[in-house]
């Protein structure tokens, strides 16, 4: 087959993409990664085809990051302000491959898809990375604005239908365009593209893992949960050198890391988990990525190093605590790794996903607001030294190990394409 992967973000959005283009290539299939233009390299690296679609983003825009990462307003700003605009763009870059697909994966944020997935009948399933995207009533997702809300819907199957209502109407006027672009190209109105929109009535593959949340009575009848989709060149690189000599030197560190989104928004943070490792008197690792104002001012005591990058899942086993911001593939690392965390969640879905791993039993949380030094200390220290922290976290990881997400979702894509020959008239 000819598939088209169609994806929007940051590395945590094209990592999933990849993982799963790469695990459909190793099957026989042709897959183009159709995605932002800055990731040509990272695409074409794995000897995948690339399909450019706008916008593009610049990641060293420290401002633009921190509107993008503002939990108030950071979703609306990229809905508005970011892929609206570009919507028609992206329809004129995504129109040639996908009218050569035999199908088409969308994203949740990928717009165009379904639009040009019906005008031009072409086959099309979609993917979800988190639970959040779903917005089930049964199991209200933590909005990033009010995340104490949640708890009070749990009280409550009124609230959690009240909520859900809610968030529906606060987006619905983010996304008129995506009715417009429907109308241009002669089909009707279609349902709320953030909601039952981004769902295909074919297959959804939430590629996530069922610790984190089962199916419930309102998600599509079609979701297959298939576990996280590792990105396997990144999990079987190696560590740098300095970092490697560092590790073997002591016992394990406290990591922290903001992911590939976060870290070019990270307000305080390194500075107060500095001052937090101090008071602790642990060992830590700094994941400071390629923005040198990341890196502290101060010199670092001994016993804690700065690097920019160092693949997660050859890292995060050998930590002893992971500080995280909870995206989804830092989060999902995270919990194969059988490590306690504690999470401070900025924006989009994290605040959910922190909530989920919290709910498990194996992550602290702390606001981005709330992260200072004596409050991180006190959550390390709890960490650090209870047991049911460990136990619970080695519990999941079990269990996280055991799913395969690139099988399972492969299996799935190709049971809808056999189902889809095999009815189709001779």
């Amino acid at each position: 087959m000819r598939i088209v992967i169609a994806t929007w973000g940051s590395h945590g959005d094209l990592h999933p993409a990849l993982g799963l283009a790469v695990g459909l290539r190793d099957r026989g299939h042709h897959a183009t990664v159709a995605t932002c233009p800055m990731y040509r390299d990272d695409v074409e690296g794995e000897g995948l085809a690339f399909q450019p679609v706008r916008p593009d983003v610049d990641p060293n825009n420290r401002e633009l990051v921190a509107r993008i990462m503002d939990a108030q307003r950071g979703t609306e700003f990229i809905f508005r302000d970011l892929l609206m605009p570009a919507l028609q763009d992206a329809a004129a870059d995504l129109r040639p491959a996908i009218a050569q697909a035999d199908l088409v994966i969308s994203h949740p944020v990928t717009f165009a898809v379904p639009v040009l997935a019906e005008e031009l009948r072409r086959p099309w399933a979609s993917m979800v990375l988190a639970p959040m995207s779903f917005f089930s009533v049964h199991d209200v997702p933590v909005f990033p604005p009010a995340p104490w809300l949640r708890r009070i819907a749990e009280r409550s199957p009124w609230v959690s239908r009240a909520l859900v209502g809610i968030a529906r109407r606060t987006t619905r006027h983010w996304t008129a365009p995506v009715a417009a672009l429907r109308k241009a190209h002669g089909l009707p109105p279609g349902e709320d593209p953030v909601y039952e929109g981004q769902h295909s009535p074919n297959l959804v593959l939430a590629l996530f893992s069922r610790v984190l949340a089962e199916p419930q009575p309102d998600w599509p009848a079609n979701v297959v949960v298939t576990g996280a989709i590792p990105y396997t060149r990144l999990e079987a690189s190696s560590l740098p050198a300095q970092l490697e000599t560092f590790l073997a030197a002591g016992p394990p560190p406290v990591v922290f890391t903001l992911g590939t989104s976060a870290v070019g928004a990270p307000g305080r943070f390194y500075e107060e988990s500095l001052a937090a490792v101090r008071e602790v008197g642990c060992r830590a690792v700094l994941l400071v990525g390629h923005h040198p104002e990341n890196r502290p001012a101060v010199p670092l005591p001994d016993g804690v190093i700065a690097v920019e990058y160092a693949s997660h899942a050859a890292l995060f086993p050998r930590a002893s605590v992971i500080v995280h911001q909870g995206g989804a593939g830092t989060l999902h690392q995270a919990l194969a790794s059988g490590r306690p965390m504690l999470v401070v969640p900025y924006a989009h879905d994290q605040p959910d996903n922190a909530d989920r791993a919290r709910r498990l039993g194996v992550a602290r949380i702390i606001r981005p607001g709330r992260y200072r030094a004596a409050r991180v200390a006190r959550a390390l220290r709890a960490l650090l030294g209870e047991t049911t922290w460990t136990e619970a976290a080695a519990r999941v990881a079990t269990q996280v190990r055991a799913e395969d997400g690139v099988r399972t979702a492969c299996d799935a894509i190709e049971r809808l394409a056999l189902g889809r020959t095999m009815s189709s008239p001779p």
